[in-house]
């Protein structure tokens, strides 16, 4: 049996638990053993052991269940989303995009509040007013996208949508300068139809408008 034998213990003794785990050793649901047992195998004492536990409680490993013990609810770390995030490709982050702006723009256009409608057309308006450099148009398109979602209502969504916003912007920019095109008159129509959409209240349009405009930006990816 492997022991700990360098610092920090805790971390060590996390590592060695998540091996064992991934090797099979308990089952997804499983109960792990008592510290007392565990302690004498990893050769350390129970405090380790149950900074240990917790650190893989912290990264949804393990769960203790008060009275009955810990058991294992996962049987492997997750990827920090910001790093899976960092490493999709464009192609991967637009499709992701569909799958929440295309729901945000149908529940905008049934929840969204005047104040929320003034802002997305002020949003609309500067959008329109910065389409000469690259950077203040992908700024100014994001601020546009972002203002349909936080008029949908939906806290989760408008997290979802501020976590891609980074390799968004960066793959958004790339795409534009190597294309070497950007803020046509058609783009900016195709966001007007979107606008349009919600301020009439209507989701089915509003959806489809934001799923061909999506959409198209993953036809042009290798334009």
């Amino acid at each position: 049996m492997t022991t700990v034998r360098r610092e920090p213990l805790a971390d060590q003794a996390a590592e060695l638990l998540l091996d064992r785990i991934r090797a099979g050793e308990w089952a997804l649901g499983a109960k792990l053993p008592g510290e007392t047992t565990l302690a004498p195998q990893l050769g350390v004492g129970r405090s380790t052991i149950r900074e240990a536990i917790r650190q893989l409680a912290g990264r949804g490993i393990l769960a203790t269940r008060q009275g009955a013990g810990v058991f294992v609810t996962a049987l492997d770390a997750s990827e920090d989303w910001t790093q899976k995030i960092g490493r999709a490709d464009i192609r991967a982050v637009i499709e992701a995009r569909i799958a929440i702006e295309v729901e945000a723009s149908a529940l905008a256009a049934e929840r969204r509040t005047p104040a929320e409608l003034r802002r997305l057309k002020k949003a609309l308006e500067a959008r329109e007013a910065h389409r000469e450099r690259i950077e203040q148009h992908v700024d100014t398109d994001t601020a546009f996208h972002r203002a349909i979602v936080a008029a949908a209502g939906n806290p989760i969504l408008l997290e979802m949508f501020d976590s891609f916003t980074p390799r968004s912007r960066e793959a958004m920019i790339a795409m534009l300068r190597r294309r070497g095109d950007h803020g046509s008159d058609a783009d900016q129509a195709s966001h007007h139809r979107i606008y349009d959409a919600i301020a009439d209240g209507d989701p089915a349009s509003a959806a489809a408008a934001a799923r061909e405009h999506l959409a198209s930006l993953t036809t042009n990816l290798t334009g």
